[in-house]
């Protein structure tokens, strides 16, 4: 009897430790998803979470077989040759032969991945990086006017002035410079709306805000690309760079030295805004342009075709880039594009506005009534001033010179 006790006593010992290690064992295996018909597993679901990369092959080739007559066989009812599960995996990896009425392709897109990468790229890095590039330019313009002051007309105003800027020459200025100012507000408020305004005014102000941002972003964007091609069109020829620009550059526009640098009718600076807004503008336009033409113009497959061609990714180290994009794909670059060329943009313009106004005494009459002081043309753009001298001098009415009497 004591002998049998003893081996009950092992057994009982014996059996969980045999269970314990069938457990490890099968912790350790390859899941069985066959039960499942393919289900996610904890070791998917916390691999996901730590950003590692899952292969999800178990998932996207078990779609089923819906033309398959056996498949169609087995089934009890009129549910086809696949399961639900099988479609809903068809579909979620756009393997499923959907037919639609209308629409074209981009309706047969039901389920998309790129949307979730899109989203929580715009509202991380692009709304951070993109918020902290408009405060920090602020920032630096306020402590530049604090340290340096305002850049003041050396010789004092003469009360005397020359035209600056003619009519049309403003009109186009402002009409570029007024669109951007309101398709940048309404762009900024279409991406922080949700971050700032919904949470402290409201939820409804919010929305009614962004539907009216909607449509004044959709249409001053016509506004705006009237206004660059008309800038380019009239100052062109007096932005291309030359060797005088190599001085300004030197002494920082007067900033380094007593002596301002001689210029035309544009300097060095005024050159790379004029630059500034013609390259980045345009990328802008075209940008938008897609978007609101998302199924006619479709840039960044065509792009990255190109880029490939060349070999660019794999000097980097990187796989060639996807050029079979679906519409959504398409729009959610385009977005992202034009938002980040845009902060860029903002950030220059930001500058440019404050040299324009509170930065340089003088400088806002060129775009205000179009005359400026001729103390003010001769420091900061002799050259043209001198020619302007000239050309005035040259048509000015020739009156009757007196001769003095003969001895």
């Amino acid at each position: 009897m004591r002998y049998l006790v003893h081996v009950l006593l092992i057994l009982m010992l014996a059996l969980p430790l045999g269970t314990t290690a069938t457990a490890q064992d099968a912790e350790t295996a390859e899941p069985d998803r066959s039960a499942t018909g393919g289900a996610t597993t904890l070791e998917d679901i916390l691999a996901r979470q730590r950003g590692e990369k899952v292969d999800d092959s178990y998932r996207s080739d078990n779609i089923g077989d819906p033309d398959s007559a056996a498949g169609i066989a087995q089934q009890l009812g009129t549910l086809g040759g696949a399961s639900d599960p099988e479609l809903w995996r068809a579909l979620r990896y756009n393997e499923a032969d959907v037919k639609v009425s209308a629409g074209g392709d981009v309706a047969k897109v039901l389920v998309q991945d790129g949307g979730m990468r899109w989203y929580e790229f715009r509202e991380g890095p692009l709304a951070t990086y993109g918020g902290w590039l408009l405060l920090g330019t602020i920032a630096f313009l306020a402590l530049f006017l604090l340290l340096r002051g305002r850049i003041r007309i050396d010789a004092g105003k003469t009360g005397h002035t020359v035209t600056r800027f003619a009519g049309f020459e403003r009109f186009s200025h402002w009409l570029l410079a007024g669109s951007f100012i309101l398709l940048a507000l309404t762009g900024l408020c279409t991406l922080f709306g949700r971050m700032f305004i919904a949470p402290y005014i409201g939820k409804e102000f919010n929305a009614t805000l962004l539907t009216y941002s909607k449509y004044i972003h959709n249409n001053v964007s016509w506004a705006f690309m009237v206004g660059l091609v008309l800038v380019f069109v009239l100052w062109v020829w007096h932005n291309i760079p030359n060797r005088l620009d190599l001085i300004w550059f030197k002494q920082a526009g007067g900033i380094i030295g007593k002596s301002h640098p001689p210029a035309k009718k544009f300097n060095a600076g005024q050159k790379i805004i004029f630059w500034s807004v013609i390259l980045l503008g345009t990328s802008i336009a075209v940008s938008g342009l897609s978007l609101l033409f998302p199924f006619e113009l479709q840039l960044f497959a065509k792009t990255f075709s190109v880029i490939n061609d060349l070999g660019l990714p794999g000097l980097v180290g990187y796989d060639p880039l996807p050029t079979a994009l679906a519409p959504q794909e398409e729009m959610q670059l385009a977005q992202l594009w034009h938002a980040i060329v845009s902060f860029v943009l903002m950030a220059i313009i930001l500058a440019h506005i404050y040299i324009g106004s509170v930065g340089m005494e003088g400088a806002f009459e060129a775009m205000g009534s179009g005359e400026v002081d001729e103390n003010w043309a001769e420091q900061h753009h002799s050259i043209w001033y001198e020619e302007l001298k000239e050309k005035n001098e040259a048509t000015a009415p020739k009156t009757a010179s007196k001769t003095a009497p003969a001895e």
